[in-house]
């Protein structure tokens, strides 16, 4: 039975497609009960991520090694997939022949840009996000991904974590969603104001 029967979708989210369903490692039967799994493997990541022992500064973060191990330990125990570099074709993102390069050049930006002080640094933080969105360099949680890493570097540039919306489910349909996919498509056109305040709101 399929956890998820579009094979597209508008939303903005990456669908479950059938053939997907043979990368999910644990025995589930339900969508809800797929993303619980999900949820109990971020928070597990983000202790990992945000202990107290773990001191990352921001070329650390930027790393694509790094990037590649925090989603690896975010969907290990749900999906095969889990670190590895898409090789499909997505409704988002760059095609899969130029995952790898475009993740290589925005991590190479960001550094550029911390290291010569560009932006402001939740401007900084931000502009990875968008960038890492953009690319979608996963099959899935690129989002989720992107908001997990955005929030560590800006507790390495001393700033708190991001409240993305004011903490609402930004995987579901809701408005919040539609506030943050609208801020997505105003940075695509080099607006990066309203994201920024949707982070902190």
């Amino acid at each position: 039975m399929s956890l998820l029967p579009p094979s597209r979708d508008d939303s903005g989210t990456t669908p479950v497609s059938p053939d997907e369903e043979r990368f999910i490692i644990p025995s589930v039967a339900t969508l809800a009960e797929l993303n619980l799994l999900e949820r109990a493997n971020i928070l597990e990541a983000r202790r990992w991520l945000f202990a107290p022992r773990r001191r990352l500064a921001p070329a650390d973060l930027l790393d694509h090694l790094f990037v590649r191990e925090l989603h690896r330990r975010m969907f290990r125990r749900v999906w095969r997939w889990a670190g590895k570099i898409r090789d499909c074709e997505l409704n988002l993102g760059v095609p899969p022949a130029q995952v790898e390069t475009r993740l290589y050049s925005l991590l190479a930006d960001a550094r550029a840009w911390h290291e010569h002080t560009a932006f402001a640094p939740d401007e900084l933080c931000v502009r990875l996000h968008h960038g890492l969105v953009a690319i979608h360099p996963w099959r899935n949680g690129n989002g989720r991904h992107a908001r997990l890493l955005a929030d560590r570097l800006a507790v390495a540039l001393e700033r708190p974590t991001f409240t993305w919306g004011g903490g609402a489910e930004l995987e579901a349909k809701n408005d919040t969603r539609t506030l943050y996919l609208a801020a997505l498509r105003k940075a695509d056109a080099g607006d990066f104001t309203a994201l920024i305040a949707f982070a902190r709101v």
